[in-house]
């Protein structure tokens, strides 16, 4: 593992993972355009859920390009992409146990939020945030579990609507593991700890 931090460090891979991640977010929100037409205005922010989480790794990547630190937008980046990138993983995997078939958008899908989930993970050496981040980005986090299951703004994958309870109850314990992730990778006592 000792090669791989000089590498997430150097600057012509940072260049690369932030137009990847840019890629990835356009993406990521014309893939809810049509959602977001349909969406009330006061929901509108909560509901792209993985591309606003990659928008905020994009702001880290920046600031990482420039020698900076961005603690707020590092615990919302480490949480979201976690909670994201893995729920996307599960709801696809579901939808194929459903269906019996997964196209290939669904598949890249698949790939490219568990990257998002990695790469999340990979860099927490590099964060510096400290509680009150990690509090303000736990309320974001769950409340965004309410806008999703309580005003049903959820990604919607029609498929799987007879099992929105236990997939609410399933994103309520992934955000809970996700806050728990960044206290441990990034705020814990004797963390493992790299400057950019």
């Amino acid at each position: 593992m000792k090669w791989l931090y000089p590498l997430l460090a150097n600057r012509s891979f940072l260049w690369l993972l932030l137009i990847v991640n840019i890629a990835g977010t356009v993406y990521g929100y014309v893939w809810y355009g049509w959602q977001l037409k349909e969406t009330p205005a006061i929901f509108l922010i909560f509901v792209p859920d993985s591309p606003t989480a990659s928008l905020f790794f994009v702001f880290v990547i920046m600031a990482f390009l420039l020698k900076k630190n961005v603690p707020l937008i590092e615990a919302l980046a480490i949480v979201t992409l976690f909670k994201y990138g893995i729920w996307a993983v599960v709801m696809n995997l579901l939808v194929f146990n459903v269906q019996g078939e997964l196209d290939w958008v669904g598949v890249m899908l698949i790939f490219s939020h568990f990257a998002m989930a990695v790469q999340a993970l990979l860099y927490s050496p590099f964060y510096r945030f400290k509680w009150w981040h990690l509090i303000v980005t736990s309320i974001w986090t769950l409340h965004n579990d309410v806008i999703d299951y309580v005003f049903f703004m959820l990604p919607r994958y029609h498929m799987l609507n007879e099992f929105t309870p236990q997939i609410g109850y399933f994103t309520f314990w992934l955000s809970m593991l996700s806050v728990g992730i960044g206290y441990y990778l990034v705020i814990r006592p004797n963390r493992f700890k790299l400057t950019i």
